[in-house]
């Protein structure tokens, strides 16, 4: 969830190395519970560190093999690299500044190829860094966004992305108010990066915003966005919840490529606190999951849809993963984790692996997705 703040300006990018105690392992038992959701073990719960109020998770498989989980670190101004076998934190990336390699309130990143991308708040603006080094490449987005949470990119062509960030700005000096109706067309932006030949220099169009301005299912408050470009379809995490216990506004709803509204979203109840980190399990080309977490205390929720129909396929929970924002699903082979691994952000100061083949086995899902 969003916190507000006001921070100074400052300078230069660093990479600072950090010792942290070795994370707990939990050992997998999924159980089934009470309210239906099964339990599944996390496979490691970071080392805590309440200073960074992390966020938003991205993985990026190194050139040596292993595989690193960036996180936004929103108070700390900066990113934070773990291994993302072993929950180790590695180093962290940047300080508070409006500079090349500097970050306000980062919050929404994501990984393309060699390229992240990092939507920051309080700059306005969205960094783009290369990897391994964190080296700054360029920003944009300013002269647009009033303030950027989250992101989502696919490559539509080689070297060209499309990028959408959602920008969950109010009037006033308050961030988590309900905003007037002239704002709602405003809620995604969508911008078109493309790189030159040589990967070091991009260009980047404003393709314009969008967003519902219906009452029923306008997006107020947005943070969360992913898409499937099989289907050229959005999903968009609404955390808006319009009265005391009344939770049916709080919801994902679906969106084309193009911005259109197709009124499609999950039944209302679906999410007992907040719908927040939202990722594709793509198993086949058109087939797998949607998994969005339900911020809920003292456990998140994980649900699971079906990626066509939007239909439950199951949910489970760690023994400790607690009011999660971000999620990052890994579908790759890890050393530690063969079938993959889902990774959530833990009360904003750790974070947490699943294995994804003890999820698929402990939902019952499709074979395929661990293959």
């Amino acid at each position: 969830m969003s916190k507000t703040a006001l921070f100074s300006i400052a300078a230069t990018l660093f990479l600072a190395a950090c010792t942290t105690p070795a994370p707990r392992a939990l050992p997998p038992a999924p159980v089934a519970t009470a309210d239906s959701a099964v339990v599944v073990p996390e496979r490691y719960v970071s080392s805590e560190d309440p200073r960074d109020e992390l966020d938003s998770l991205a993985t990026w498989p190194t050139e040596d093999g292993r595989t690193w989980l960036i996180a936004t670190a929103k108070a700390t101004h900066s990113l934070v690299v773990f291994d993302a076998d072993t929950g180790e934190r590695l180093h962290s990336v940047g300080r508070k500044g409006p500079a090349p390699g500097e970050f306000l309130r980062p919050n929404g990143i994501a990984v393309q190829g060699n390229h992240l991308f990092v939507a920051e708040r309080d700059n306005h603006r969205v960094q783009v860094l290369s990897l391994p080094d964190f080296t700054p490449q360029g920003t944009f987005g300013s002269d647009q966004l009033r303030s950027p949470y989250g992101l989502w990119l696919h490559e539509s062509a080689p070297g060209e992305y499309e990028v959408y960030v959602t920008d969950s700005f109010m009037e006033g000096e308050q961030h988590d108010v309900v905003p007037p109706f002239d704002q709602l067309d405003r809620r995604i932006r969508r911008y078109r990066v493309a790189f030159d030949d040589d990967d070091t220099r991009f260009s980047a169009r404003d393709e314009g915003a969008f967003g519902d301005t219906s009452e029923s299912r306008a997006l107020r408050i947005v943070e969360s966005i992913a898409g499937d470009p099989a289907q050229q379809r959005l999903l968009v995490a609404d955390e808006f919840m319009s009265g005391e216990g009344d939770r049916r506004a709080s919801n994902l709803r679906e969106y084309t490529f193009e911005g259109e509204p197709t009124g499609r979203e999950l039944p209302a109840g679906t999410f007992e606190a907040e719908a927040e980190g939202v990722a594709l399990w793509s198993c086949t080309p058109d087939t797998g999951y949607w998994v969005a977490a339900d911020q809920r205390y003292p456990q998140t929720h994980f649900l699971l849809f079906d990626r066509d129909t939007l239909a439950p396929r199951g949910s489970f929970m760690g023994e400790v993963t607690a009011h999660t924002d971000g999620i990052a699903l890994h579908a790759a082979t890890t050393a530690n984790f063969p079938a993959g691994a889902l990774f959530a952000v833990h009360d904003d100061k750790a974070v947490a692996a699943f294995d994804l083949g003890e999820i698929a086995r402990a939902l019952d899902l499709d074979p395929r997705c661990t293959e």
